[in-house]
């Protein structure tokens, strides 16, 4: 592992000094290559250079162990420093895991409302409030593809695309089914209700990702349908594509032009046909086990959204945390890292399992 290390750290210098090189400067295609190399290198070099900072002290404290006035001294610190040296091994083992190759796409972001009628609406509106107030923490891009929205000011779907650095690396643990329990506004009588909303997290796939033959598509035209002004029920801007091998149906009505609808239309087709195939693969690798990254597995509810006791329990992992004003509210981010902690944790036991 260490020799694997330092070759990493001598690509770390490498990369440091062409980033430096007016040349490269002077690229920004080049520029920006290196820059997100660097990137993605630098968590694992600085905890690596830590752990070589440790094992330095260890052998300082090994060595004034051997002074009898200072023994005590040094066992103490020996035993501190022991217990980082520990963290930090663990931490880079985790860093040198296979990384996910969808980690740095861009993601579809589609919610449904389920069981509870209008209040799995409203439920599902928040939701996607909460994950567009993560991404504008983040510095990242919303783009709504498709709405259909309830009568209660709910949403019955939403579809959109999310831009960003390491979108689907944050957000590929949220697919799934998500549970909300509390008192909706409608009801009088104050009794508390359940319902729920999917949530599916798609690596948005580009045309060199998955090929689609026109001949397996059907396309038809409609006048679009609810707010929109003159162009609603008057001309045929709205598309529906069917892909007819597998029976995917999308439709985009939310512009007025037909060539912006099919184009938007056509993004959401792409990453479903993708994720499709991603589960295919995983299922063949391993039909008894349903890996959560990147299937967009949505049978099982994996989070309770519980308002009476201000409380979110992630199921998956036996997470809770009391925050769930500030959860709502986008900070999703303690949520986001022990569900990814717990996942490469458990990947990293499966390699050690196998080697």
């Amino acid at each position: 592992m260490i020799d694997k290390l330092n070759s990493i750290e001598s690509r770390y210098e490498e990369l440091l000094e062409r980033l430096a090189d007016p040349a490269v400067q002077n690229d920004p295609a080049e520029y920006r290559t290196h820059a997100k190399a660097l990137a993605e290198i630098e968590p694992l070099v600085e905890r690596f250079r830590q752990f070589k900072s440790v094992l330095t002290q260890i052998a300082q404290a090994k060595e004034l162990a051997s002074d009898p006035d200072m023994r005590e001294l040094a066992q103490e610190e020996l035993q501190s420093l022991e217990v980082r040296r520990e963290a930090l091994e663990q931490e880079i083992k985790v860093l040198l895991l296979p990384r996910d190759p969808n980690d740095e796409k861009n993601v579809v972001l589609e919610i449904r409302a389920g069981t509870g009628g209008e209040e799995a609406a409203l439920f599902a509106a928040e939701l996607f409030r909460m994950y567009t107030r993560y991404a504008e923490t983040n510095g990242w891009r919303v783009e709504v593809l498709s709405t259909s929205e309830s009568d209660v000011g709910g949403m019955k779907e939403v579809i959109a695309l999310i831009e960003g650095r390491q979108v689907y690396s944050r957000l590929k643990y949220e697919s799934g089914v998500h549970r909300v329990q509390r008192v909706p506004a409608t009801e009088a009588s104050g009794r508390i209700h359940t319902s729920t909303a999917t949530v599916a997290v798609l690596p948005e796939a580009e045309e060199v990702d998955i090929e689609i033959d026109p001949k397996d598509l059907r396309i038809d035209t409609f006048c679009s349908s609810g707010p929109g002004g003159q162009s609603v029920n008057t001309t045929y801007s709205a598309v529906r594509i069917t892909h007819i091998p597998t029976g995917i149906v999308v439709s985009q009505q939310d512009e007025k032009s037909q060539i912006k609808n099919k184009a938007k239309a056509m993004k959401v087709l792409r990453s479903r046909l993708y994720e499709m195939e991603l589960r295919r693969q995983q299922e063949a690798i391993a039909k008894d086990r349903r890996s959560q990254v990147g299937t967009g597995e949505r049978s099982e509810k994996i989070r309770t959204y519980s308002f009476p006791q201000s409380r979110i329990t992630d199921h998956r992992i036996n997470f809770t945390t009391h925050q769930i004003t500030n959860v709502m509210n986008g900070a999703l981010g303690e949520l986001i890292d022990q569900l990814s902690t717990h996942f490469q944790t458990e990947k990293l036991k499966e390699i050690t399992a196998v080697s």
